[in-house]
């Protein structure tokens, strides 16, 4: 077994029922994985929507005949490696719409707090966290949103006038639910992964990002990074979409592991996530989160993606972090915190999911994104896959 496999793949990959997607000359192939084997499937499930429209998506998948395109070991070397040919991993999703929840963990409301009081300055940032210390207290990180706890202090705070639209969503019924990117845009595990160019305050989200079927069931999780600027949406919380949609700006992998009877709800729920953050000039940094401290729990965030709108093909849910770094990259600028620079390594790692790995550049010089949903159904036409 390749190193590869060992540090990117589950650490129980003989039971895991694992969906993704690979580069073929011919063009984007459904796939699965059988020991070592990548194995095309697209012939018997032509899109991702196909697999999740099943009423047991992992019994499909697994069921499916196909074709073996080549081993794993190889096939994510050449993922890292922008000059080989032959197959590479991308995004293992296709048409689904692609969501994210913010605020979901009391760490990451108090610090979207924090950079819109410091209308995304980051040399402000210490000052603020000491007067949300002042002000909030500990007590954020107990309440559960909705309670009538969670109001109460609602009407406390807005009466000292000292309410934000965060906090609305990290203590309201409501869920901050957006879309994060376009059907067909995300990248993959080994890609490039984008940071809008005039972003000076900024870092990675290591998530679990639940894979939603059209009724709106959890059906299956992935790894995501749901890349933040802290900087523009602290100028203003309405550049949310400025912020977040970019091009190679959600990265998502390496396969969607589908929910089985080794893989339940319960593993999503107490998943723990690790982070490494790489950099050409030597910094490392370290970082963690886990779904067991999560303030809404994922069929909550699920449900209330589905409560009034319709995903015929599917949705990908980035369920929201843990992580908020604040310790100082550059040790002659105290205050400002951590942020990237190009060439940033990022791997987001968790034992039942494996690991996903980008390297972090300028959304304006990673390659565009062109192929959408025309382009696939194309290439399966020309190929004769109906549809």
């Amino acid at each position: 077994m390749s190193n590869r496999i060992a540090q990117d793949l589950p650490v129980d990959l003989d039971k895991a029922v694992l969906l993704g997607r690979v580069s073929t000359p011919e063009g984007p192939a459904v796939c699965t994985l059988r020991g070592e084997d990548v194995v095309d499937i697209t012939a018997r499930i032509p899109t991702i929507t196909h697999a999740l429209k099943a009423a047991c998506p992992a019994s499909i998948v697994r069921g499916a005949e196909g074709t073996v395109i080549g081993r794993i070991g190889d096939i994510l070397e050449t993922s890292f490696d922008p000059k080989a040919t032959g197959p590479r991993l991308l995004s293992p999703i296709d048409l689904q719409a692609i969501k994210a929840a913010g605020v979901t963990f009391p760490n990451s409301m108090i610090e979207r707090v924090v950079e819109e009081m410091t209308k995304g300055n980051p040399l402000k940032a210490d000052e603020a966290r000491a007067q949300l210390a002042r002000d909030i207290g500990d007590d954020v990180f107990s309440i559960v949103p909705g309670s009538d706890e969670a109001m109460k202090l609602r009407e406390t705070l807005l009466a000292r006038d000292l309410w934000s639209p965060y906090l609305e969503v990290g203590f309201g019924v409501d869920a901050e639910i957006f879309t994060k990117a376009q059907p067909m845009s995300s990248v993959g595990h080994g890609a490039g992964v984008g940071l809008h160019p005039r972003s000076d305050w900024n870092n990675p989200e290591p998530e679990v990002v639940l894979v939603c079927a059209p009724d709106g069931r959890i059906v299956g999780a992935t790894l995501g990074n749901d890349v933040n600027l802290r900087d523009f949406e602290g100028r203003s919380a309405l550049l949310l979409g400025r912020a977040k949609d970019n091009n190679a700006s959600a990265s998502l992998g390496p396969f969607i592991r589908l929910l089985d009877d080794h893989f339940t709800m319960s593993d999503i729920r107490n998943a723990d996530l690790s982070l490494e953050v790489t950099g050409t000039d030597g910094y490392v940094l370290s970082g963690s989160s886990t779904m067991r401290v999560i303030s809404r729990t994922p069929e909550d965030l699920a449900q209330q993606m589905f409560d009034c709108h319709q995903y015929p093909d599917g949705a990908v849910l980035y369920t929201g972090t843990l992580f908020a770094p604040t310790e100082d990259r550059n040790k002659d600028r105290p205050g400002e915190g951590f942020t990237h620079k190009f060439g940033d390594r990022v791997r987001i790692a968790s034992s039942r999911l494996g690991c996903l790995e980008n390297v972090v550049g300028s959304s304006d010089a990673l390659p565009e994104w062109q192929d959408g949903a025309l382009a696939l159904f194309r290439s399966l036409s020309k190929r004769g896959i109906a549809v």
